[in-house]
């Protein structure tokens, strides 16, 4: 047999070739999804998971800056699109509880919708102060700024301690709206975070 008949078999031999090698690269260095989920953090004006308030003293006054970044990162193998919703709470308001995959039931004051690709981070810059606060029977505070835009709350407690808290919603195609949390073989999940404050006011006792 001359190598023209040979030929076909050998081009054809080259091709699988091509596909075994495909296959072995992509199974050993393609991102491997055992589990599907989000993470979201709080980073400080660093960058890091601190300084989050000026001489890491979480007292803080009025007109006090804070500089924080929403870390938020995709792991679901899809693209998404999901809204951070931002609440502040008194020392009695019920927080978000993950392991029941509760939202906290108290407003939102702030959402942030957020589009991630496959694998990616982003960090959403979340600079803040109280702008406006007094005392009645406890302290009051009437509104605060977030990336200079001003927000009226109108949110008291009997002491001066207060909490941010954000929880990640995601887009849920199935039901056309965005829920508290995501599922990954069959199991649902749910991420918040929250992170406490003193407000000092100087008539405040």
């Amino acid at each position: 047999m001359s190598f023209k008949d040979f030929k076909p078999f050998i081009i054809i031999g080259i091709f699988l070739g091509l596909v075994i090698v495909s296959v072995y690269v992509l199974s050993e260095y393609w991102p491997k999804y055992e589990e599907y989920f989000f993470e979201l953090g709080l980073l400080g004006k660093e960058g890091k998971a601190e300084s989050y308030f000026p001489g890491d003293n979480s007292s803080i006054y009025l007109d006090t800056q804070m500089s924080w970044l929403i870390y938020v990162h995709n792991h679901m193998g899809s693209e998404q699109e999901v809204i951070i919703k931002v609440k502040i709470l008194n020392s009695t308001m019920e927080a978000p509880d993950d392991r029941e995959h509760e939202p906290s039931p108290e407003p939102y004051f702030l959402e942030i919708p957020v589009s991630l690709s496959v694998d990616e981070t982003v960090l959403v810059p979340y600079s803040w102060s109280v702008l406006d606060a007094e005392y009645q029977n406890g302290t009051v505070i009437n509104s605060i700024i977030v990336n200079n835009e001003i927000y009226d709350m109108a949110l008291g407690d009997n002491s001066t301690r207060f909490r941010c808290v954000f929880e990640i919603w995601v887009y849920d195609e199935s039901f056309n709206e965005y829920v508290f949390g995501w599922y990954s073989k069959g199991e649902f999940y749910s991420a918040s975070l929250y992170i406490w404050f003193n407000l000092n006011l100087p008539y405040s006792v």
